[in-house]
Formats: structure tokens, C-alpha cells, sequence
């Protein structure tokens, strides 16, 4: 059976440890094989990575032998080295950590090893059988060598490094090609900047070449837009040379070629495509695979498109022919051959269409298409007829199309319906209830018998009181629900109590929200680490003071491997950590003293460089860091001020003005564009107004810089048909109204319209882009009472309108005033609940929407059922408190996660909280669960109740509960109790109630916001010193952490410091 992981210089000195350094053998250098005298040499000269690969190498093909360890150990003191075990022990360790910090040392070993021992190395990498070396009673696991080298970022780094300055020079090329695959999958695409590919081999073996272009295909989306088109130079660069044309009237772009281009025929130039051969273009799209490849040119440009159709209606393929139009990809989202189309054939390209959607950009065009075909489609028959044949278009079709419809249409349809994507909330309201006029709905009994059978989304609206009386949960029942972070601390604590296998619930999809600091303190280090991968595979689940808690438990057994994703999780570590980065602004010369000094420090670092200062940004990445660092602040969401400011100037520096920027560029900054000036991305508007608008489409949900939003604002109206209405409304005469194009590209630019231009909108523009205008965060009052008064001269006054009216107009509905409110049919709770998704409403707005539901429907409060309250959502807030007694018990208990999302005053919290006892009794009885599931509700409890609550379920509060605590009951925690928070809880204490504290519980607040440890195993002695010091060895035959070899360098560097 096989040891624990073990390092090389846990075989090496565990080996020799077979025999004592004072044993000896008579003749020793005639004795020893040539290859382990070879390998002695090597120890002896400190070179202890090619002692390994001599001793893999003489492995291969010679048995082991008891005695041999006692002959190298004999050969070793017959060269007059005084090896002892302990000595050469500490000369191993310290090596090896050498090259865990600096791989770049690893480089430089690995070039100086000869023939030989490459090949041994690269063979080493290249081998998928898990090869194990048998030396008796120690068995070395090469396949968990090559696993974890293949992990570290450096280390992987420095093999695609020697795998292209050595490996095709003395090994088959298709070895070197499959060893660089294995690298460079394993990466974060960082590694294939601009200059690696200039070092690719340009007269590669024909086979080896097709598939190194496939390992490149698949690495697509991860490589920059500048490395992409080095790499298509590289591709096309040997295909032309391999090529049999003799003159540029000849094309090289065959049909095989562009099957080996792959993604990469997006970058082919127009003239390159119009010179392709009629004969290989049709040759292209006949193979099989053409469809699969064209699916996937995401970011190909409507002009050239438009040049691959032209060149496929040459070759003689119909273009209007099914089995045609099934092979165009994506192309089909450019398709311009309309006249005389019929609507057989506009049905089959709908059809096509559905796939768009994945286009990177475009998306005005492809739905001014959808919308053509649209009409074609259901040209001389029925919307009725056609519905359940004109695919993903049919979010297309307006109010007056969908109330056309016939129920008997859209139950025969629904199949379909439920497959398209982006329908509006009021397209829904219509269709169901069309659908709903056909069946009839079965009524379902008892809410609590068939629990365990909900599935997906639908089992997270199941109450914790449900929950907590429903037999029957297992981990594997689990798997496949979608679980509230209340339902998942509930369901953990009550499987762990059952279990024999505790790691199956680590597994169990969802569950893991339920882990707590107690669950994890009570793991043993074994457990922990055996099992970490399933807390790492869930990440995104995690809250972060699960995350604290995981960084905190890995800090104590393994503190050397501490990923470094789980550091940034300990702000007190990572400000030390960070604070070693030294910022080189007081020397004569920045860069003689970089602080980032290479890519091999940007790697080590990981997600650390969304924390580095602004500083360090500015003036301490060295150029040739840049590169790699640039790739991974893309990736950081909240970059403060002064570090978007650092990251700015160095762009300009960089790369000058935006006006002097290329295509590439200009793609690969795309998330850096908010940074810049109106002035200075208006040549960006200019000359790439779709790489800007993809930029703004990715920050849906936000709310970019305003000189951001007017660029873009401007770059569509640039571009846009100015034309004034040929009939236009009083007053709008001249007046360039928004378009439905337009509005559909602007998304949160929308904000930049002027009043004027929102009045002289065209009323079928308002109904087909009510919906996206209602979405628009950035509205003024004004803004938002404009449309109003539109939706108000198309739709009549606020009594004529109905449920899907009210549905689509988002944010506009905050301008209704109590009178128009008042107008309103709101019997249907239905109707309530699409406009109490938003949170903006005044108090007299949301008693208005209250009271009207009571009159309108007939009931009173204790008639209300559990989806009648959340329906009203906010408005409950409004609701008099001498009336929250009146809710039944029954439907409040199945409801309260749902109310406890409001943030009502605390007088309407507090009677909330009293309902909440008679559900969950007194509050010292409450649990974590309990207090997840309250949310808002726990902030109604009185001062003693608060004092009174364990400080370890403090962190269980959600933080909206503790922004809505008052100040004067917050100050009477304890300061043990604020200390137990958590950063995320300690974040959203508001300023106000931090100024009623004292300097001890600021001091505890301060604690919790740097993650600082709590828990019962932060006091233990582990957490006073390092796990291994530089100066305190192992002691001998004592196995050493793979940590040693692949952990965090950062980790190692910083705990020398801290210690």
C-alpha cells in the first residue's frame, strides 16, 4: 500500500534511509550501476531533481534490489560526503522549497538536465497511467506527481516554458504537442500571451500540427483577443506555406483548412473569404462537422457573415433549402435573402435563430431579423396555427398577438413555449392564464406530504416549519433541490446526527450551505483535507463567514498549502501578505525594485491582486508582469476608486489614448472602458461602437459612470436612422424619437434620453420596449413620470388597465400617485405582486396598494393565505400593527422567510417577532436555522432578548437584520457578541450605530470585519507558530507535506514574517 503523498525528497532520503551512513561496501564504484553512480553525483552536487529523474530512468528497466540503497549510501561516503539522514534530509527540504517559491529555478534545473533525463521528465508528464515506483518498502506515486505539478500555476508555468525551448528538439513532436495540451488546459489562459507564440515551432509534422490547432481551438475563450490573432497568424502562416497555391489569385483557405482554422476563420479577412473556391466552400459545408463549427464562431462580425453566405451560394447549395440552412451555424443569424421567402422556410430559419443568442454582440440586428421573419411566418395563416412552429421569435409577438390567442393554441404549444427563454413578466401573465383557461388545476392536499418529491427551484420556497415536520430526507434525496441557506442548516444538522457517512453530505449538492464553524472545528485534519475539494467544487455557495471559517480551520492543519483564494478570506493575513509587497515609490528608479517582479509572482498570488493597493498598481508590476496581471484584474468586481484610477494610468501608459488603440486592444480592455472619460471613448464609439456596447450589455444589474452611459448612449444614436415621424404628435415636430432598435442596444443607457424625446416616442415603440424602459435603474423622477403620462395616452386612464399592463412597467409604476394607485383592479394578488417587486414605494404608496387589495378582493387581514403575504410583499409594511395579531398562525409560519425580507420599521419588525415565538418559541430557544429564516424579523428583538442570544449565532443573523436593528439595542451587545459577526454581518453595521459604540465593541466590530478567529480551535497552540520552520526539521523517516511542493509560496513567506 502506498505511504502518504510523498515529496522527491521523501523518496530520495527515505530510500537511502535502507541502510546507515557507516555501512560500507567493499568495491562500491565497480558495484553501482553507472546510472545510480550517476545519480549519487548529482546528490552530491546538490542537483536533486536529476537524482530523480536517474533513478526514475534506471527504474524503468532494472528490478530494485534490497542491498542497493546500502550501495549508494557506501558510494556516497567513499567520495567522502558525510551524509546523515537528518543532513541530507534538510539539503533536500530546503531545495525543493527553493523551487516551490521560485519556479522559475525549476526552469533553470530542467534546462540544465541532459537528453536523457528530459525525456524521463516530459515522459513523466505525458503518462496517464497512475506509474508507481516500487522500491520495496517505499512506493513513490508518480501519478500524483504529475497530478499536483499539473495544479501549481508556477510549476505548470515553467513546463510549458521548457516544453517549448527543449521538448521538440529531442522527443516525437506529437509528444511535445500532447505534453503542451496537458498544460495549457490546465491553465487560466494567462500563459498564452502574444510572445509565447512567437516561440512555437513553425515546421511541425503534419499530424502534430492539426493537433496542437485543436488544443488552441479549445483554449479559445480563455486567451486574449491579442493572442488570439497571434495565434491564427501562426495557423494560417504555416497553412499558407503548406499550401498549393502559387499566386494571390489562388486561395489557401481550402476546405480543410478551415475545418483546421476552426474558430480562428473568424479572423480570415473579407478579401481572403470572397477568394475562396465555390468548390472548397461547398466541400466545407457538406462535411459533418461544419454545423458544429460554425455554431461556434461567437464573435464572428456581421460583414464577414455576410461574405461566408456569398460564398456558400456559389457553390451551388440552395440557400432556402432545409438541409442547407440546418449547416449554416450561426451564420443563419445574418441571413439576408428575404424577398420572396415563404413561411415554411422563415419557420425553419426561426428555428435555427434560437442558437443567437450566444453571438457576442449584434443582438439589435438579429432581432429587427427575427422580427421580418416573424411576419413571414404567419403570413396567410393564423397566429393560432403557427405558434408552436416559429420558435424563440414568439417573445416577439406584442400584447394585442398574445391576447389573440386562443387557449386551445397555447396548451397545444406549451411544450414549446416552456423552452424559449426571454419572455417578459407580462407575456407570462397572458399565456398562463391562456393556458390555465384549458386545464384546470389539481389542488395538492397536504402541503407537508409531498415535500420530499418538490424539485429544483420549487423545494426552496418550502417552509422551515414544513421542513421541520416532514419525515423521510436523505443526502441522496437532496441532490437535485435547490435549498434557502435556513432549510440547508436545518437539514445538515438533522442528516449529521443520522449519517455513518458524514462525507456524503459535503457531496450532497446544496447541503453545504448548511455547514457551520462548529461542523467544521469538530472535523479531524484528515477529514478536512480528504474532503476540502467538495467545499471547493461548491465555493459559490458558500457565505463568507463559511469561508472565513474553511480559511481559518486550512490556516491551522495545513497553513503551507493554504490556497490562495481562502487567504484573501483572512483580511488581517492578507493586508501582512500584501504589506510584504513593498511599493517601490521612494526609489530613484521604480523599476530597479519592483514589487510584482515577474508573471511567476502574479501567479502566486491568485485572486490577492483584486486586493493589491493602488499604489503597487501604479508603480510596482514590472512590465513583464503586466501582461498576466492585466488578465487577472479583469476578473475583480470591486475594485475600489484609487485602485481603478492605478489601473487607468497604467493603461494610458500602456497603451496610449483609446483613439490610437487597435481592434485587439480595444476587446481585451473591455472591462476596463468604465474607467475612462466621455472624451476619451469617443473614438472608441467611433470606430469599435460594438466592442463598447458588448461592454455595457455585460454589466447588466449595475449602474455604470454616467460619462460611461453617454458614450454609449451616443454611439447608438450615431449610428441610428434619424428619421422624424412622418406623422408626429403635437409638439414633436423635427424630434428624432427613440427607436425599438434602440432602446433594445442602450439597455441602462436608456437613462440618457431626454424628456422631450421619451414624450415623442411612437406608441408602438412604447409597447414593445415598456418592459426594458421599466428595468432602467438610472431613471430620474422626471424620466419615470414621463413615461408614465406615455403609458397613460396608449393604454388609457390607470382603470382601464389590466393585469399585463401593470406588469410590464417596472419602475414606472413608482410614479403613480395615491389616486391613480387607487384606480387600479387589484383583486388579483397577481396583479400586488408585480408591483411589489420594487421597493422604492413611499409609505402612503405602499398603504394605498394595501388598502386597495382589501377592498378590491373583499378580504381582511385574517383572511389573508400564505401567498396572499407575499404577494404584498413591501406593502405589509404599511400594514397597522394592532393587525399583524389578526394573520393566521397557519400561513404566517409557511411565509416567514419570505417576510423576513422586508426592511419595515421596527415597530412592525417587533410584532413580527412575537408571531414568530408562537412558530418557534422563546427566542433563547432559537437556532441558526431559525435565525436565517427570520432575516429581518429577528431585528424586533428587545435589548435583554439580544444580550441574551449565544454569541455563536450571531454570524446567523442575515446582515439586513443588523442594518435594521436600532442603535440603541445594537449598542447593547456585548462585545464578544459583536466579535462573533463575521465579516459579512460586520460590513453592514451602519454608521450610525457604529457611533454608539464603545471603544471595546469598536474594537470587536473591527475584529469581525477582519475575519479574525472566534472559535473554539483559534486559541489552540498550532495557532502561535508555524507547522515547520526553515530551522526545525522533521525528524528523519517523518513524511513530508505535499504542501511543501505545491502549496501557497506566499503562504510560506508570509508566515516567516508573521512568525
Amino acid at each position: 500500500m502506498s505511504q502518504e503523498p510523498t515529496t522527491y525528497s521523501l523518496f530520495l532520503f527515505l530510500f537511502l534511509s535502507h541502510g546507515v551512513s557507516s555501512h560500507t561496501v567493499p568495491n562500491s564504484r565497480q558495484d553501482l550501476h553507472p546510472l545510480l553512480q550517476k545519480m549519487a553525483e548529482e546528490i552530491i552536487d546538490g542537483s536533486y531533481l536529476n537524482a530523480l529523474l536517474d533513478l526514475i530512468q534506471f527504474q524503468s528497466s532494472h528490478v530494485w534490489m534490497d542491498d542497493l540503497s546500502h550501495r549508494v549510501l557506501a558510494y556516497l561516503n567513499s567520495r567522502n560526503v558525510a551524509f546523515t539522514i537528518s543532513s541530507l534530509q534538510a539539503a533536500v527540504e530546503n531545495h525543493l522549497e527553493q523551487r516551490l517559491h521560485q519556479p522559475q529555478k525549476l526552469l533553470e534545473d530542467l534546462r540544465k538536465t541532459d537528453a536523457q533525463q528530459f525525456r524521463t521528465a516530459m515522459k513523466c508528464l505525458l503518462e496517464d497511467k497512475k506509474d508507481r515506483l516500487d522500491l520495496k518498502d517505499i512506493i513513490i506515486d508518480l501519478g500524483e506527481i504529475q497530478e499536483r505539478a499539473l495544479q501549481s500555476p508556477g510549476v505548470n508555468r515553467s513546463l510549458l516554458l521548457i516544453t517549448l525551448e527543449r521538448c521538440f528538439q529531442v522527443m516525437n513532436s506529437l509528444e511535445c504537442v500532447e505534453i503542451l495540451g496537458k498544460v495549457l488546459r490546465g491553465s487560466s489562459g494567462s500563459f498564452l500571451q502574444p510572445d509565447i507564440t512567437e516561440r512555437l515551432p513553425r515546421d511541425l509534422r503534419e499530424d502534430a500540427f492539426k493537433n496542437l490547432s485543436a488544443v488552441f481551438k479549445d483554449l479559445y475563450d480563455k486567451t486574449s483577443a491579442h493572442s488570439q490573432r497571434a495565434l491564427y497568424s501562426w495557423m494560417s502562416g504555416i497553412l499558407q506555406t503548406s499550401s498549393n497555391a502559387t499566386d494571390d489569385s489562388v486561395s489557401w483557405v481550402t476546405a480543410e483548412n478551415l475545418w483546421i482554422l476552426g474558430r480562428y476563420m473568424v479572423h480570415l479577412s473579407f478579401e481572403e473569404i470572397m477568394k475562396i473556391s465555390p468548390t472548397e466552400i461547398g466541400l466545407f459545408i457538406s462535411y459533418d462537422n461544419a454545423t458544429k463549427q460554425l455554431d461556434t464562431v461567437y464573435d464572428i462580425t456581421p460583414e464577414l457573415a455576410q461574405a461566408f453566405l456569398e460564398r456558400i451560394s456559389s457553390s451551388n447549395f440552395n440557400m432556402r433549402n432545409t438541409s442547407t440552412i440546418h449547416r449554416l451555424g450561426l451564420l443563419v443569424c445574418f441571413y439576408d435573402d428575404l424577398e420572396l421567402l415563404d413561411a415554411t422556410v422563415a419557420q425553419v430559419l426561426l428555428h435555427q435563430m434560437i442558437k443567437c443568442s450566444h453571438l457576442r454582440g449584434f443582438q439589435a440586428g438579429v432581432q429587427k431579423l427575427k422580427a421580418e421573419l416573424l411576419d413571414i411566418a404567419t403570413e396567410n395563416q393564423t397566429l393560432n396555427e403557427t405558434l408552436g412552429s416559429l420558435s424563440d421569435a414568439v417573445v416577439g409577438l406584442t400584447y394585442s398577438q398574445l391576447e389573440s390567442l386562443s387557449p386551445e393554441a397555447v396548451h397545444g404549444a406549451i411544450s414549446t413555449l416552456n423552452q424559449v427563454s426571454g419572455w417578459a413578466k407580462s407575456q407570462v401573465t397572458i399565456l398562463s392564464a391562456k393556458y390555465l383557461a384549458h386545464e384546470k388545476m389539481v389542488e395538492a392536499g397536504d402541503t407537508a406530504s409531498g415535500i420530499v418529491e418538490i424539485q429544483g427551484a420549487f423545494f426552496k420556497e418550502v417552509s422551515l416549519f414544513d421542513l421541520r415536520r416532514q419525515p423521510g430526507f436523505n443526502s441522496t434525496v437532496l441532490k437535485d433541490k435547490e435549498l434557502g441557506r435556513s432549510q440547508a442548516l436545518f437539514l445538515y444538522e438533522l442528516l449529521l446526527k443520522t449519517t455513518r457517512r458524514p462525507e456524503e453530505l459535503l457531496s450532497a449538492g446544496q447541503l453545504v450551505k448548511g455547514v457551520t464553524c462548529s461542523h467544521i472545528d469538530a472535523m479531524s485534519t484528515d477529514f478536512f483535507l480528504a474532503h476540502f475539494q467538495d467545499f471547493q467544487n461548491n465555493f459559490a455557495l458558500l457565505s463568507p463567514y463559511q469561508v472565513n471559517c474553511l480559511a481559518w480551520k486550512y490556516w491551522e492543519v495545513s497553513r503551507l498549502s493554504m490556497p490562495p483564494f481562502l487567504l484573501a478570506a483572512l483580511p488581517f493575513l492578507r493586508s501582512a501578505s500584501l504589506g510584504k509587497i513593498r511599493s517601490p515609490s521612494v526609489s530613484r528608479n521604480p523599476w530597479q525594485d519592483n514589487s510584482i517582479a515577474d508573471e511567476y509572482t502574479v501567479d502566486i498570488m491568485g485572486n490577492l491582486l483584486c486586493h493589491l493597493p493602488a499604489a503597487i498598481i501604479d508603480r510596482g508590476i514590472s512590465p513583464r508582469a503586466w501582461a498576466t496581471a492585466l488578465h487577472g484584474l479583469r476578473d475583480c468586481p470591486d475594485l475600489n476608486a484609487e485602485q481603478k484610477a492605478a489601473v487607468r494610468l497604467k493603461l494610458l501608459g500602456q497603451y496610449g489614448l483609446p483613439q490610437h488603440w487597435t481592434v485587439e486592444t480595444t476587446k481585451d480592455l473591455g472591462p476596463f472602458l468604465v474607467l475612462f472619460s466621455g472624451d476619451e471613448l469617443s473614438s472608441i464609439a467611433t470606430k469599435f461602437p460594438e466592442i463598447l456596447l458588448q461592454a455595457a450589455s455585460k454589466m447588466a444589474r449595475t449602474l455604470p459612470p454616467e460619462e460611461f452611459l453617454w458614450a454609449v448612449f451616443e454611439s447608438v444614436r450615431n449610428s441610428s436612422d434619424k428619421i422624424p415621424s412622418s406623422d408626429p404628435m403635437p409638439g414633436c415636430h423635427g424630434v428624432a424619437a427613440p427607436s425599438s432598435d434602440d432602446i433594445f442596444k442602450l439597455a441602462e443607457a436608456n437613462a440618457c434620453w431626454a424628456l422631450e424625446d421619451l414624450r415623442c416616442m411612437e406608441e408602438d415603440t412604447f409597447i414593445r420596449t415598456v418592459e426594458l424602459l421599466g428595468a432602467v435603474q438610472g431613471f430620474s423622477r422626471p424620466q419615470l413620470m414621463t413615461l408614465k403620462e406615455k403609458a397613460i395616452q396608449v393604454w388609457d386612464m390607470p382603470s382601464y388597465w389590466r393585469e399585463h399592463h401593470i406588469a410590464s412597467l417596472g419602475r414606472i409604476a413608482l410614479t403613480l400617485n395615491e389616486s391613480e394607485l387607487e384606480q387600479l383592479n387589484l383583486s388579483s394578488i397577481d396583479t400586488v405582486a408585480f408591483l411589489t417587486q420594487q421597493i422604492e414605494w413611499s409609505p402612503r404608496q405602499a398603504e394605498s396598494i394595501l388598502q386597495g387589495f382589501l377592498d378590491d378582493s373583499g378580504y381582511n387581514i385574517q383572511d389573508l393565505k400564505s401567498f396572499h403575504l407575499v404577494g404584498l410583499g413591501a406593502t405589509l409594511c404599511a400594514i397597522n400593527i394592532t393587525e399583524i395579531p389578526l394573520i393566521k398562525i397557519s400561513e404566517f409560519r409557511v411565509v416567514v422567510a419570505r417576510i423576513g425580507t422586508l426592511l419595515c420599521s421596527t415597530h412592525v419588525l417587533a410584532e413580527f417577532k412575537r408571531k414568530a415565538e408562537v412558530v418557534f418559541g422563546d427566542p433563547t430557544e432559537w437556532t441558526s436555522s431559525v435565525l436565517q429564516e427570520l432575516g429581518t424579523i429577528a431585528a424586533g428583538l428587545t435589548k435583554a432578548e439580544l444580550r441574551m442570544l449565544d454569541k455563536d449565532l450571531m454570524p446567523y443573523f442575515q446582515p439586513s437584520a443588523i442594518k435594521c436593528l436600532p442603535d440603541e439595542i445594537f449598542k447593547e451587545l456585548s462585545a464578544e457578541q459583536i466579535a462573533s459577526l463575521g465579516p459579512e454581518n460586520a460590513a453592514a453595521v451602519t454608521h450610525t450605530q457604529r457611533r454608539r459604540l464603545s471603544p471595546l465593541q469598536l474594537q470587536s466590530l473591527q475584529q469581525a470585519l477582519d475575519g479574525a478567529k472566534t472559535h473554539s480551535w483559534q486559541d489552540a497552540p498550532a495557532s502561535a507558530g508555524p507547522t515547520r520552520t526553515s530551522s526545525s526539521r522533521s525528524p528523519a523517516g517523518a513524511p513530508l507535506s505535499w504542501g511543501l511542493w505545491l502549496g501557497c509560496p506566499l503562504l510560506v513567506l508570509m508566515a516567516k514574517l508573521l512568525w
